[in-house]
């Protein structure tokens, strides 16, 4: 299913490919079609990430199957594995009638993780942990609407007991859409999630009819209510949450969380991280003060 070596840059500009990366990816296409066994390899492993929509995030051990790719490859097999099974998706999206650009734009993922490597590790290609991600875009789970990603899901029990003592009814399992906050867009301004949200409202209701959607979710550490003893009330962050009603409440720190994502590695020591920004202060003084971030948990009826 690859393009060959004149079409393959094509399409990893469409899939946002790094272009520091283009070159090592085609010159390794050689050494991925030349093998049968590479090519049987890369072929069970798409099948994998394409399959029906998952409840976990490692389909069958997709690490353990990247381990036994050629060391040649390296971490650039999983980004063959996402090249091999794109067509694939974009075939399952036109059969939903999905417009080209958002198809574009949720794949665009795929550079963004690599992007994410690059800055954490020094090198091209994807890792495992990215990959895992990347299966719920490459099995028609998720999508990018403007500012935000949105994941068909089903309600978890907590968040569904959560939402009950609230005086909403619903039940754990019946379908919901968790909100995503992807890095390199931008900042998180109320007019881009407005925006995103009523492309969001129209966009399911149009091509997931059978799936309605009573409330939306989201998990992240910018739910965090600590948050609000650090910035303003008019920033961007605090105006996010002020969209979504408190859910239940997870005691257990998820320092590296922040960690990750602001600084782009979670396992650099706390002592030594930058206090370039606001923001890198705000999260590196809070961990070397003694204290410790959360995951928030939130929701919001969906029609609202």
């Amino acid at each position: 299913m690859l393009p060959d070596a004149a079409d393959l840059p094509d399409l990893l500009l469409d899939l946002a490919v790094p272009h520091e990366d283009i070159n090592e990816v085609v010159a390794l296409r050689r050494a991925v079609t030349a093998d049968p066994a590479v090519r049987r390899l890369l072929e069970e492993c798409a099948e994998d990430v394409t399959g029906g929509v998952r409840e976990v995030d490692d389909p069958s051990g997709l690490g353990d199957r990247a381990a036994e790719a050629p060391a040649a490859l390296g971490a650039y097999f999983l980004v063959y594995v996402f090249l091999t099974a794109a067509p694939h998706v974009r075939a399952v999206h036109r059969a939903r009638g999905i417009p080209d650009d958002v198809s574009r734009h949720t794949l665009a993922d795929l550079g963004r993780g690599m992007a994410l490597h690059r800055r954490r590790y020094g090198t091209g290609g994807l890792g495992v942990h990215q990959a895992h991600w990347l299966t719920r875009h490459f099995c028609g789970r998720l999508y990018q609407l403007g500012r935000l990603q949105y994941e068909r899901t089903g309600l978890g029990e907590r968040t569904a007991r959560a939402i009950r003592s609230a005086g909403t009814e619903v039940t754990g399992g019946e379908p919901s859409l968790d909100l995503h906050i992807p890095d390199f867009l931008g900042p998180l301004t109320p007019v881009a999630c407005d925006r995103s949200l009523d492309h969001a409202r129209e966009f399911f209701a149009r091509h997931f009819p059978e799936e309605p959607h009573a409330v939306a979710t989201c998990h992240s550490w910018l739910l965090d209510p600590q948050l609000r003893r650090y910035l303003p009330v008019d920033s961007n962050i605090i105006r996010f949450q002020e969209r979504f009603h408190p859910g239940w409440q997870d005691p257990e720190p998820a320092d590296t969380t922040p960690v990750g994502f602001v600084f782009g590695d979670p396992d650099l020591p706390v002592p030594e991280l930058p206090r370039r920004t606001s923001v890198e202060r705000m999260v590196g003084d809070h961990l070397r003060a003694g204290g410790h971030w959360y995951v928030g948990h939130g929701w919001f009826p969906w029609d609202q």
